[in-house]
């Protein structure tokens, strides 16, 4: 630490000016490079995390705004005493020149109490920022506790009587009450000055108004405070929604047989694939159950958003649909009531969705659909799309009537369920079977609304141009795998299901 100053040590002398010039030069181009970066910033203020970076910014802005005066200063040295200011009587002053209101000179003022005269000397600029009148006499150190806040009393006493007593530098804050009421945040440093004979002779201190500072912290603090809260609540909900999905979707993994006994088995395999541009989950989903009759239920859907309330929608909607088809019910009937539930319900919302009976002892395929992309079937190293029935979006509109259709499959012929998304949307491209199959195998040039609700042409083609590898499969665990290994793994912005069902040979 520094000697304390002695009451004759000779005046320091300000650094060469060249080099501080250059110092003012980089923390001026800083400047200029933060404010860019702060025009940058998000300004939408419903974002905790632009207001964090804003606030940032503007704290960074304030420091090497300081740092710039601070610097000019040192480089101009300090101001000239006026002529004859030695010979004044102590009793006359002359108002000090008030510098410009904001700048940092009228922020930073400095003081000298002489304890032997019991004189006090004030700068211009204290008398700014205490808000007192430039004509009156500056305070007295036993006198200055006056404008200052109560709560922060103890704490100047406490500095001024140990830089007095024990001779130990003065560097803190406290608050103080200017005249009109605002109460302004003031950081102190200062030393003792010791007399020839060690005494303390006086005191000097350096007093700088700091509240926009300490407010720009604050505003910092807070919004990394809001920012952090948004986040923890964000992985909460996350964590919530995938308990729920992992509560809801069917907990088998690998490869399921339904029917569990008989000749006309359907091979399963079902994969979800997250997105990997959003935390939270997506309403997408995927069911198969075996029904008292023998007959099994595969669906799939997908609710519109993200995030518990999606997900506890969705565990709404496959309860319902087992319930119902448990209960009998046929694919277009269920579509209808789970339009209904939907409609109804408190907090409502658009969903597409398949439903497809299974029936073994017949190999048939009765379905519906709403809104929803058609099942995909390949057969003999080729692919088609089934022609969907009727069905509007669930939630779209009120009394909805969904047709049924079906299909004989055969043994071997593996049958590809999806949600809307499958394949990321910059895969979507024609490939050659978007623009043409054989009419035989169901469709020539298909537009989206005939491959099924929100189906994507170009999609559809490039899953379809996965049929000779699947020709090849021997599971429907393998293809479920060609699937991921061809479109999941790469960035995605939606959520995606993908079933597949391949008939027992």
């Amino acid at each position: 630490m520094p000697s304390h100053l002695s009451a004759d040590h000779p005046a320091a002398q300000p650094p060469p000016r060249g080099s501080v010039d250059a110092l003012i030069s980089q923390t001026r181009r800083l400047r200029g490079e933060v404010d860019a970066v702060r025009r940058d910033a998000p300004a939408d203020g419903t974002d905790p995390e632009g207001r964090w970076q804003r606030a940032l910014c503007d704290l960074a802005m304030h420091q090497l705004s300081d740092l710039d005066g601070h610097l000019a200063q040192l480089r101009d040295g300090p101001p000239a005493v006026p002529v004859g200011h030695e010979a004044a009587a102590p009793t006359v002053r002359a108002a000090p020149t008030a510098p410009r209101h904001g700048s940092l000179l009228s922020r930073v003022g400095s003081a000298e109490w002489n304890l032997l005269t019991d004189e006090a000397s004030w700068s211009g600029e204290l008398y700014q920022i205490l808000g007192r009148d430039p004509a009156a006499p500056p305070l007295t150190l036993d006198e200055l506790p006056s404008v200052v806040l109560e709560q922060d009393r103890p704490r100047l006493t406490a500095m001024v009587t140990d830089c007095l007593i024990d001779a130990k530098p003065i560097d803190g804050e406290f608050r103080i009450v200017r005249p009109d009421g605002d109460v302004r945040t003031v950081h102190v440093m200062g030393e003792p000055v010791l007399d020839t004979d060690g005494s303390t002779a006086s005191m000097w201190a350096v007093l700088r108004d700091v509240s926009e500072l300490r407010r720009s912290q604050r505003t910092v603090s807070e919004t990394r405070d809001s920012l952090q809260h948004q986040r923890h609540f964000a992985q909460t909900e996350r964590r919530l929604a995938v308990e729920l999905q992992e509560a809801v979707l069917p907990p088998w993994r690998g490869s399921l047989r339904l029917p569990r006994q008989g000749p006309e088995t359907l091979d399963l395999a079902a994969r979800y694939l997250p997105s990997s541009t959003s935390e939270l989950i997506g309403g997408d989903w995927y069911d198969a159950l075996e029904l008292p009759s023998g007959d099994t239920l595969l669906s799939v859907g997908d609710l519109t958003g993200r995030g518990v309330t999606v997900t506890s929608g969705m565990a709404m909607m496959i309860g319902a649909l087992r319930g119902m088809a448990v209960a009998g019910t046929e694919p277009g009937q269920l579509m209808a009531w789970l339009n209904q539930l939907l409609d109804a319900s408190v907090q409502p919302a658009l969903g597409s969705a398949m439903c497809c009976r299974y029936r073994p002892e017949s190999r048939t395929l009765t379905w519906a659909q709403a809104g929803h992309p058609a099942p995909l079937l390949f057969r003999n190293g080729t692919g088609r799309v089934l022609s969907p029935p009727d069905g509007v979006l669930l939630g779209a509109t009120s009394g909805a009537v969904y047709g049924q259709a079906e299909e004989t499959l055969e043994p071997g012929d593996l049958l590809l369920l999806h949600t809307d998304g499958l394949v990321p949307r910059r895969w979507v491209s024609p490939s050659p079977q978007t623009q043409s199959w054989d009419q035989s195998q169901s469709w020539e040039s298909h537009d989206s609304s005939e491959v099924g609700g929100g189906g994507d042409t170009a999609a559809v083609g490039r899953l379809l141009d996965l049929a000779p590898r699947f020709g090849e499969a021997r599971a429907a665990q393998d293809c479920v795998r060609m699937v991921v290994e061809e479109f999941g793994e790469t960035e995605r912005e939606d959520d995606a299901c993908v079933l597949i069902a391949r008939v027992a040979t």
